[in-house]
């Protein structure tokens, strides 16, 4: 669950802390207070967009802190799969919003927007004020469903995903093939071509390396043989001036005396090591001025294949090793267009063999859709009439259309409800009103709580044009929600206020010419004001406080 909320210099908040707790949480206060800000600022932790108007005015930087108590096997799953720290349960996600850029951090450890989001998708659930809109969309509807069905659909998507890609290549494989006789024969004869001028180079993998050291030794042969020989001159024997001469000669003075001092004879024993190092480089380098010999013909038929070489990386890959797979390549294009037709009607079978395979994929996801949507029409129906819905008749439509494949399959789906008796149910976006939806929207997160892992449930004036019994009804459904999950609400309703758990107030203050948004928690008697200016205005009369203590004793005693 969401144990705080810490946001510091973001928009009208100057710094403050808000510590959650179990079941109802409610935010309440007067229009325009920042109810909105607070959930704001929990989408940007998680990686909404901000902007750096954001920022409060004065400050140059805000910072929003959420911190998580959870624990389940697939959260530590993911925890180790991002490689990120976790003890005893606790996650904090932190972000710093700079005018130029943004930080993310989880438990500490800096992070992109795509971890946090991921991570997100375990912790909490955030539904905005005008989410419930997204009901009118029918892709909306297949996304409810799909989740509402389970692991069971969900195992069925990765593979529903590579058929369809793979159905996708070879259809686009054989509509590129659709070539005239005139064009095959140009692609043919351009393949043999290129095939052929590769195998006759006999492309040996790293021998352009091997060249190239090769004739940069030859290229440089003058200057390395002048290095090679003032080397000689210096280190050699042959003139009675070089280095192992001079050694040579220090090396008997040495010997002559080394035996009148135990000292002397050590240092004898290290110039005679001088001497031997010498006689050792002189004749390797003698080798080396042996082997760096070599003819016109030599130089001239290194340089002649390295321009095959190049030659061939510059039209066909930048190494040989591509060279020679474009060679690969080339030749399974030459075997095809060789015997086009016997190819053609070969990936003809390929794309008939995998449209079966995906046919039998999408008539397996589309039974677990339809048997879903019997359960999902049952439960959601009781949901509805909970919430007032009083005549309510709802259907989950799923039509299977070969002409609509895709990577999820073939099934269209749509909601249809009839909230009027003897009226036949109808697509939704047709029928239902603003405040209907936010219902319908609430009863579907009621149901889909027994679905989904996600702890907190976040609500955002989900009491958007309603009133009365059916706001009492709302609420009740609200406490039951929260019975089984954490559950965070704006609203402006005190039939909800009622059902809080804990309870807190929201108000704009100017200090010291400065407006600041506050945030607190409300005590048993501060709470019973804010219900009762709820019901009836700023103006709080004792009637208002005696109908608030018997709203909230009637909401504590309907769950």
């Amino acid at each position: 669950m969401l144990e705080s909320l810490s946001v510091k210099n973001l928009a009208l908040i100057d710094a403050e802390e808000v510590e959650f707790g179990e079941g109802l949480n409610i935010l309440s206060g007067e229009t325009g207070a920042g109810k909105s800000i607070l959930i704001g600022s929990v989408n940007l932790a998680l990686g909404e967009r901000a902007g750096k108007e954001s920022i409060r005015t004065g400050a140059d930087h805000a910072i929003i802190e959420l911190l998580f108590q959870e624990d389940s096997p697939k959260l530590r799953e993911l925890m180790e799969k991002l490689e990120l720290p976790w003890e005893d349960g606790s996650i904090m996600i932190s972000r710093k919003i700079q005018p130029a850029r943004s930080i993310f951090r989880i438990n500490g450890e800096t992070v992109t927007t795509k971890q946090v989001k991921q991570l997100a998708e375990q912790l909490l659930d955030v539904h905005g004020q005008h989410e419930h809109q997204s009901l009118l969309h029918k892709k909306k509807h297949q996304e409810i469903l799909d989740e509402y069905a389970g692991e069971k659909l969900a195992k069925l998507f990765p593979l529903l995903k590579e058929n369809w890609q793979k159905l996708s290549g070879l259809r686009k494989e054989l509509e590129e093939a659709a070539l005239d006789e005139e064009q095959r024969l140009r692609e043919l004869s351009l393949a043999e071509f290129e095939v052929q001028e590769i195998e006759a180079a006999q492309i040996r993998p790293g021998e352009d390396e091997e060249l190239e050291k090769i004739y940069r030794k030859m290229t440089n042969s003058r200057k390395i043989l002048e290095g090679i020989s003032m080397s000689c001159a210096l280190t050699g024997a042959e003139n009675g001036q070089g280095a192992a001469d001079l050694v040579g000669h220090a090396l008997r003075e040495m010997t002559s005396v080394s035996g009148l001092d135990d000292e002397l004879s050590d240092l004898a024993g290290q110039l005679e090591e001088i001497d031997q190092l010498l006689h050792d480089f002189n004749r390797d380098l003698a080798d080396y001025q042996e082997r760096l010999e070599f003819s016109e013909e030599d130089f001239s038929r290194t340089q002649e294949r390295l321009d095959v070489l190049n030659h061939l990386k510059n039209k066909y890959g930048k190494t040989l090793e591509e060279v020679l797979a474009y060679q690969e390549r080339r030749e399974a294009g030459r075997q095809r267009l060789a015997d086009f037709d016997a190819w053609q009607e070969e990936l003809k079978g390929q794309i008939r063999a995998l449209e079966e395979e995906f046919e039998a994929l999408c008539e397996k996801a589309s039974g677990i859709r339809s048997r879903a949507a019997k359960a999902l029409e049952k439960e959601l129906k009781q949901a509805l009439q909970d919430l007032n819905f009083a005549h309510v008749e709802f259907r989950v439509a799923v039509e299977s259309d070969k002409k609509m494949r895709g990577p999820s399959g073939w099934d269209d789906v749509e909601f249809m409800i009839s909230t009027n008796e003897g009226e036949k149910p109808r697509p939704l976006s047709m029928v239902a009103s603003g405040g209907e939806l936010s219902r319908i929207m609430l009863g579907l997160k009621t149901v889909l709580a027994d679905k989904d892992a996600v702890e907190t449930l976040i609500f955002d004036e989900i009491d958007a044009g309603i009133s009365g019994k059916t706001a009492w009804k709302v609420s009740e459904k609200l406490g039951m929600l929260a019975g089984k999950r954490q559950v965070i609400c704006i609203t402006h309703l005190p039939q909800i206020a009622a059902m809080a758990d804990s309870h807190f107030y929201i108000e704009k203050r100017v200090e010291d010419g400065v407006t600041r948004t506050k945030i607190s928690l409300l005590e048993k008697e501060e709470r019973i004001s804010e219900v009762a200016r709820m019901l009836g205005g700023e103006e709080i009369s004792p009637a208002a406080l005696q109908n608030a203590k018997e709203l909230i004793e009637m909401a504590k005693n309907s769950i």
